[in-house]
């Protein structure tokens, strides 16, 4: 299995390319708008854990013209995979449908996009995500045949509607922003890595009866558990969709979400499943993205040193799945 891409098809030209001789999928794709090219390369490799859990899509064309959607969806657990391709398929249009629920007045096409730019629209996209993810939750719950009590996936969304980005995060999967600033490249974070251990999280966490503490073989990571039995489900992140067993416990399915202005100097967004970020950092992740040759070889060329990072820095562990999606905002 590899990853899942959702693509628009009808506003985007792209190239899927599978590598049959490993778990990796390839999806490159260009979007000409006002004579400018959009490039948004997405690249995954199963680690050897099992089969490819992650999954992403890319949306061009998404809410107005020039918009765009990009997510990844990394799964956990016996039926991850499954989970999280449910939610690629599904969050993107759900999303949609929500915020025009909310946004029923009529506008003319200019009204529209000179509102997209107000940050002021932010609170209709919020009420929109927060309902999606909630709905989004259920429907996986409802899956026939399917037991997510122990499964689930993460979930990290960048929406972009004219100069601004909006931001929705569920998990430890992570989004950065490359930009230039004194005239250099440098990242900055624009998701926080939701796990049990954080204070605020932590404090959900045991107001609902639930624990937060790490396995003597493991003393790195801290998870959520329903009680201080260590043969019940223990997870690693403090939200996700799925993992119902924990639902009353703390974890939960509402992400965290933000706005942010784009200007002149921002060059990419890139982001990226927890196998990436586990091994290399924001501004080395931004270091490669922005020294190769081509946008569209930039989501492989971090995947790949990500891989050659697990087997460098942690031999001893199992090579985790790791997924990139890269949106350039200008041309290198």
């Amino acid at each position: 299995m590899g990853i899942c891409i959702s693509i628009a098809s009808s506003e985007i030209h792209g190239v899927l390319e599978e590598v049959h001789d490993e778990d990796v999928r390839i999806f490159e794709a260009r979007k000409v708008l006002n004579g400018s090219q959009r490039l948004c390369s997405v690249y995954s490799k199963q680690g050897t854990k099992g089969p490819n859990q992650d999954a992403a899509s890319f949306h061009e064309g998404y809410g107005i013209e020039g918009g765009a959607f990009c997510g990844v969806y990394d799964g956990h657990g016996r039926n991850g995979h499954i989970v999280s391709k449910i939610v690629n398929n599904r969050l993107s249009s759900l999303i949609l449908d929500q915020k025009n629920g909310y946004d029923n007045t009529p506008k003319n096409h200019v009204d529209t996009v000179k509102e997209d730019l107000d940050p002021k629209n932010f609170k209709k996209w919020k009420e929109a995500i927060v309902s999606a993810f909630k709905v989004m939750d259920k429907e996986v719950k409802l899956q026939h045949n399917l037991d997510c009590s122990c499964s689930g996936t993460t979930a990290v969304v960048i929406i972009k509607q004219g100069q601004g980005l909006v931001i929705a995060n569920l998990g430890d999967s992570r989004a950065i922003l490359g930009t230039i600033s004194d005239d250099k490249l440098i990242s900055i974070q624009l998701t926080t890595d939701l796990k049990p251990d954080l204070p605020r999280e932590a404090e959900r966490i045991r107001r609902c009866n639930g624990c937060v503490y790490a396995l003597k073989e493991e003393p790195e990571i801290q998870r959520v558990w329903m009680d201080n039995n260590e043969n019940s489900h223990g997870l690693a992140m403090s939200r996700a969709f799925g993992d119902f067993m924990l639902k009353d416990h703390g974890v939960i399915a509402i992400p965290d979400i933000s706005y942010h202005p784009l200007t002149s100097r921002d060059q990419f967004i890139v982001l990226a499943s927890d196998g990436v970020w586990d091994v290399l950092s924001n501004n080395e992740v931004a270091s490669i993205v922005w020294s190769v040759d081509t946008e569209e070889a930039a989501a492989r060329a971090v995947v790949e040193a990500a891989n050659g990072a697990w087997k460098k820095k942690k031999p001893s562990y199992m090579v985790d799945d790791c997924t990139v999606v890269c949106l350039f905002l200008q041309k290198k």
